[in-house]
């Protein structure tokens, strides 16, 4: 529900669009406000489960889910939706991060959790591209409000699940004392640098509305930290990133994701608008994309312990980047099959790949008591990433498709090669993301061959590859 509903809504915004009277401007907020609520509390949540329960917020989460997507569908107005929008991110905040946090405490570390990590990153990868299918078969042949609605039966049948059948869970910290300054300053930070960068392109960088969102969020940020730094237990405790991976493998998340969202967003546009494609059709479009990343992450799960997983934190980005220069191609006649299809088979390959690597990454070698916290760690990068990136390709679009228009005197003839430039800008700034994300892979990530082969959480490991040693967790993360 929680990657699903990231993208779900992509190929229904052209009907959303007219049914809530939606300026082109304010369009992107129903996918930002939802990204950004989520990755702003993700943080929140993670600790949340650390110290309360992790059975206890997953259920909370999740029934909040439920009741906000339906808000969502219900929605009269533009503003009504996202709020609502801003709210399931919240409840997703909760619910994911405990999620995450009961299978890495649930299966030892080693072969078995990545076998399970496979499975879960194969959902959260795929989820994206099925939310698209599904919205677009929904949008059509339904309602659009149904990729709301659909939510609520699942969400009531995820609690009566999880009530039977997950463990309970007590906190295994010596304290339940939760940082809200540190959460209030993370949180206010990241939403004023992304809608500071959400509303530059209108405002210009220059501006002084524009500097006045991002000098905030860097003030804000650097609050954040320093509360970190003094507090007697932090919210986020800073000697987490001395996990090398962790940080590693966040900071290759970021980019990733960053160029991934944006690939559905406008693609959907571009299909949809100026291909014609009806959405149902548009939503079928990423059928492919769901069976590569599933068969894509079933076999790199298994690889891992032979080949450890930097190797393929450095090459997936790059296959997804090759994926990106093909669609920076696609022409205002062109066709799905050899215009759309060749760089999303390659987008897909990258996402199987990234996703089960950069999860073992991020995870493996975490104290069980900080398990929340890392998963919120490692959601908030895969979701501020989407934010900021989509924030910004969104600009560097709308500055091309401008730039296009005043070069055609603003004539109306122009407007579907200035949107198709737009597109193409975008695909071109996310091909970079990608590369650059490859980079800090390959130089940031140290490789645990076998990821390990079966060392309990928290543990330190021993092991080499190619010479380079494997640095063990800190053991005094607790604030």
């Amino acid at each position: 529900m929680v990657v699903l509903d990231t993208a779900i809504v992509n190929v229904a915004l052209p009907v959303i669009q007219r049914a809530l009277h939606f300026t082109s401007d304010d369009l992107q907020w129903i996918v930002t406000a939802y990204t950004l609520s989520f990755g702003g509390f993700l943080l929140l949540g993670g600790r949340v489960a650390d110290l309360y329960g992790r059975k206890r917020a997953f259920l909370a989460g999740v029934t909040a889910f439920g009741a906000a997507s339906l808000v969502t569908g219900l929605s009269d107005s533009s503003t009504v939706m996202i709020v609502a929008r801003g709210v399931q991110g919240l409840a997703a905040a909760f619910m994911s991060p405990a999620a995450l946090s009961i299978l890495l405490v649930t299966f030892t570390e080693g072969n078995e959790r990545n076998r399970a990590l496979g499975v879960w990153s194969a959902v959260a990868a795929g989820g994206a591209a099925a939310g698209v299918m599904v919205g677009g078969i929904l949008t059509q042949y339904v309602n659009w409000r149904w990729n709301f609605f659909v939510n609520v039966p699942v969400s009531l049948g995820v609690v009566w699940a999880a009530w039977r059948i997950l463990p309970a869970h007590a906190s295994e910290s010596e304290h339940n004392d939760l940082d809200l300054v540190g959460a209030a300053l993370v949180t206010t930070g990241l939403i004023e640098l992304v809608y500071g960068i959400t509303k530059a392109p209108l405002y210009g960088w220059r501006s002084h509305a524009t500097l006045t969102y991002l000098v905030s969020a860097a003030v804000l940020l650097i609050g954040f930290v320093g509360n970190e730094a003094r507090t007697k237990h932090p919210l986020v405790p800073l000697a987490i990133f001395r996990i090398r991976n962790l940080s590693g493998a966040n900071l290759t998340q970021a980019p990733i994701i960053a160029g991934m969202f944006s690939m559905f967003f406008f693609l959907s546009l571009y299909m949809q608008n100026t291909l014609g494609f009806s959405p149902s059709r548009s939503g079928l479009a990423y059928l492919p994309v769901t069976i590569i990343i599933g068969v894509v992450a079933t076999f790199v799960s298994r690889q891992v312990g032979r080949i450890g997983y930097k190797p393929m934190m450095v090459m997936a980005p790059l296959i997804m980047s090759a994926g990106l220069y093909l669609l920076q191609k696609i022409p205002v006649g062109g066709s799905y099959v050899h215009n759309v299809l060749p760089g999303l088979s390659l987008v897909a390959i990258g996402a199987g790949m990234s996703f089960v690597s950069v999860t073992i990454a991020a995870t493996s070698g975490v104290p069980s008591q900080l398990s929340g916290l890392a998963s919120g760690i490692l959601n908030t990068s895969q979701q501020v990433g989407g934010a900021l990136g989509l924030a910004i390709l969104s600009g560097v679009a709308a500055s091309a498709a401008a730039s296009t228009l005043a070069s055609a005197a603003g004539s109306p003839a122009a407007l579907p090669q200035a949107a198709v430039d737009g597109y193409q800008a975008a695909f071109r700034v996310g091909m970079w993301f990608t590369i650059a994300a490859s980079a800090c892979a390959l130089t940031v990530v140290r490789q645990r061959l076998g990821a390990v082969a079966a060392s309990p959480a928290g543990a330190p490991t021993s092991s080499s590859a190619g010479g380079t040693k494997v640095e063990p967790a800190p053991v005094s993360l607790q604030g």
